[in-house]
């Protein structure tokens, strides 16, 4: 498929004229942008900024992983995407040497604690615009199963993180994740009842919520205005409306693996409707959302004889053929 950014702006424009006869929602400019992961490309963050700037894309969020050559030279990092046109949307915490990532353990805990505030005043801060701090909540513990002591131990833990971060400008927002600590609606639902919304927030996740049986758009309306981020990747079909956690509890598959969708499909996937996307991109639009939607592809996503960035190429051309994206918002 060849798309370039001429083939992009004018498939949108065309598509937005048929949008706006459909109704002013849906021709609504938009105010939030779009961004992609940098999490397949492991620590060659070079590589994947490489790539945004070809695509034209106007933010990047990488893993702790990925950017661990630069992890004590934050600035040099900010002058290649700089001089590639683009931004950090944020840096997860995943990955990397000397980094604790237990939120169940009390006697861990401290250490967590310690490294994510070192981290976002150390690493994130410097790039100045980053305005929060999308991370995940580790490891389930042994047995797999989880109980509200111990969700009450990570709530604490990541209201302290939260109350040092926003000192920053730097918004806390946990990411539930199929497979963490934090998976699905019970556990999402208390991790939130149990932080401080004046120092926690959320990131939504479309495939990871509808694998923990989750509603997306029921999420992100129930905790509306503790939103920071969203990432867009879709799920199986047959998972719409799904009450239960659909992966398996041990092996790859656990962490979502394996199910996850692009937007639209591909020739390897075709039964990818899982997530509402218009409906979830209709309240974007009408809650004149701000902030960041990231294209959260990961390797077990590329087609069989693809790359990411025709990957990447695939997503962003449902945006604009089946949710009428502006290309100027991404």
């Amino acid at each position: 498929m060849t798309f370039t950014r001429r083939h992009f702006i004018q498939t949108s424009a065309t598509a937005l004229g048929a949008a706006a006869l459909a109704g002013p929602a849906a021709a609504k400019p938009l105010q939030f942008r779009y961004g992609y992961s940098a999490i397949s490309w492991d620590t060659n963050i070079e590589e994947a900024i490489k790539v945004g700037q070809r695509l034209k894309m106007p933010g990047i969020e990488p893993f702790r992983q990925n950017v661990v050559n630069y992890l004590d030279k934050p600035l040099a990092l900010k002058k290649l995407m700089d001089d590639a046109g683009l931004q950090m949307v944020t840096c997860s915490n995943g990955g990397g040497p000397d980094f604790s990532g237990n939120f169940f353990d009390k006697t861990k805990t401290p250490k967590t604690v310690k490294d994510h505030i070192k981290f976002a005043r150390d690493f994130i801060k410097p790039f100045g615009y980053c305005d929060h701090f999308k991370m995940n909540n580790g490891p389930r513990p042994a047995g797999y199963e989880v109980s509200d002591d111990q969700i009450k131990v990570c709530a604490d833990a990541l209201n302290a993180i939260g109350m040092e971060t926003i000192k920053l400008g730097i918004r806390l927002a946990p990411h539930p994740h199929v497979g963490s600590l934090i998976q699905n609606e019970h556990e999402t639902r208390r991790l939130m009842e149990l932080t401080d919304p004046r120092y926690v927030w959320l990131t939504a996740d479309t495939s990871h919520l509808t694998l923990g049986g989750m509603d997306p758009l029921q999420i992100i309306k129930d905790y509306w205005p503790r939103v920071a981020e969203i990432h867009y990747k879709d799920a199986p079909t047959h998972l719409r409306g799904n009450k239960t956690v659909a992966v398996p509890k041990t092996g790859p598959e656990s962490g979502g693996h394996g199910w996850f969708r692009n937007l639209g499909g591909d020739k390897d996937r075709p039964d990818s409707n899982g997530v509402d996307f218009p409906a979830i991109q209709a309240f974007l639009i009408k809650q004149n959302y701000k902030g960041w939607v990231v294209l959260d592809l990961d390797a077990s996503m590329i087609p069989k004889g693809s790359n990411m960035e025709e990957t990447i190429k695939g997503n962003l051309k449902y945006l604009v053929d089946v949710l009428h994206v502006d290309p100027g918002t991404v």
